[in-house]
């Protein structure tokens, strides 16, 4: 029987936040068995390019990372968020260790090809490499990746955070029992947006068909969802979207996602 290791995502809604980020360290921290943490970091990397002098370029939500665009992202995603929360999770006596995908090789990913848009330096993954993140796990080291990958020939991409959870979880699950958690600042996939505790409990093919028929998912959750089955199908055992109270061990509000 496979041991259970738990994935966990948090944005940048969290990472600026001090208050929701001590909570979900808490939670994190308290959580039994080899976890690993991918962090995002957008809204803060903008407002440190603001302060220098740097024009974030956003097109539908997604970041269009210039060479200029590249460093802050590094600075802010590899350094300041990252490094804060290693720290952090030190003082709770979790012995994080803080990587991009170019740390230890493990993550590699492709310049993503010019289409309709060029993004620029963004990364779509291509292999994880799961050997090296098992040997950290093993070695009880708690991984924090922050959203940063690399293409194995000295550059480093910007790459979405929700999909490097989700590629990590489906390379991880050879070794482990995956469960995939991605933290938001919803409660889950809800029946009416407006009704924080109209939370769809369990989501599986048949009444996600329905759901996106009846236009109750669409907009931003339509990405997150298509990587959650995605992982689903490459065999991670099962995701949950919810808030912070997600990682609570009573937390029943949430939404877990299984085929």
């Amino acid at each position: 029987m496979k041991q259970k290791l738990s994935i966990i995502k948090i944005g940048g809604n969290v990472i600026e936040n001090e208050t929701e980020l001590n909570k979900f360290l808490d939670s994190f921290s308290a959580m039994q068995g080899p976890k690993i943490l991918v962090h995002g970091g957008g809204k803060l990397a903008t407002q440190i390019a603001e302060k220098l002098g740097i024009e974030s370029k956003l097109v539908g939500g997604r970041r269009i990372t210039d060479e200029e665009g590249l460093k802050v992202i590094t600075m802010v995603y590899g350094g300041l968020a990252n490094k804060n929360i290693v720290a952090q999770l030190q003082a709770r006596g979790a012995n994080a260790i803080g990587l991009s995908g170019a740390d230890g090789n493990t993550i590699r990913a492709v310049k993503r090809p010019v289409r309709e848009i060029d993004y620029g330096f963004a990364g779509d993954v291509e292999e994880v490499n799961a050997g090296a993140i098992d040997k950290l796990l093993q070695a009880d080291f708690v991984p924090v990746f922050c959203a940063i990958t690399h293409n194995k020939e000295g550059q480093l991409l910007n790459t979405n955070a929700d999909t490097i959870a989700s590629e990590v979880a489906i390379g991880m699950s050879g070794n482990y029992d995956t469960t995939l958690y991605y933290c938001f600042e919803k409660k889950g996939v809800l029946m009416d947006i407006s009704d924080e505790t109209s939370v769809v409990k369990h989501l599986e093919p048949k009444n996600y068909q329905e759901l996106l028929e009846k236009k109750i998912i669409a907009d931003g959750m339509l990405p997150k969802l298509e990587n959650c089955f995605h992982a689903l199908h490459k065999n991670v055992g099962k995701v949950c979207i919810g808030d912070l109270d997600m990682l609570n061990p009573n937390a029943t509000l949430f939404t877990t996602i299984t085929l």
